[in-house]
């Protein structure tokens, strides 16, 4: 069965960095995108960043494009979210998310959900 497994989450102030993982187990298929989505209480689950199965082309919500950077290895279900400048609005669990073929921005096209990971910025 498909597993997603996050890591890397922790308490830092604001301007600070982190460096978050995900390992995927279980995929029988090899075109994979993975992203992360990330929420707080009281919003919706909203879109971080998304890789395809190539490694090559990568995805960002607009507010992440400058702070934030999703990298994995080609043909591996693995994936990393770079964060640099965290602010204290960038607090909110963090998921891993998973889906076949094309990448997409919507938590609603992705089947395969991780536990997620906190993340906590103090100003």
């Amino acid at each position: 069965q498909v597993r997603l497994v996050e890591s890397g989450g922790g308490l830092v102030q604001a301007g600070g960095s982190l460096r978050l993982s995900c390992a995927g187990y279980g995929f029988t298929f090899t075109r994979v995108t993975m992203g992360w989505f990330r929420q707080t209480p009281g919003k919706e689950r909203e879109f971080v960043a998304a890789i395809p199965w190539t490694g090559i082309t990568t995805y960002y919500a607009d507010s992440m494009k400058d702070r934030f950077t999703i990298s994995r290895d080609s043909g591996k279900n693995t994936v990393d979210l770079q964060m640099n400048s965290l602010k204290p609005e960038d607090t909110a669990i963090y998921f891993c998310a998973a889906k076949l073929y094309d990448w997409s921005d919507d938590r609603s096209d992705y089947p395969y959900w991780g536990q997620g990971t906190q993340v906590t910025v103090t100003s």
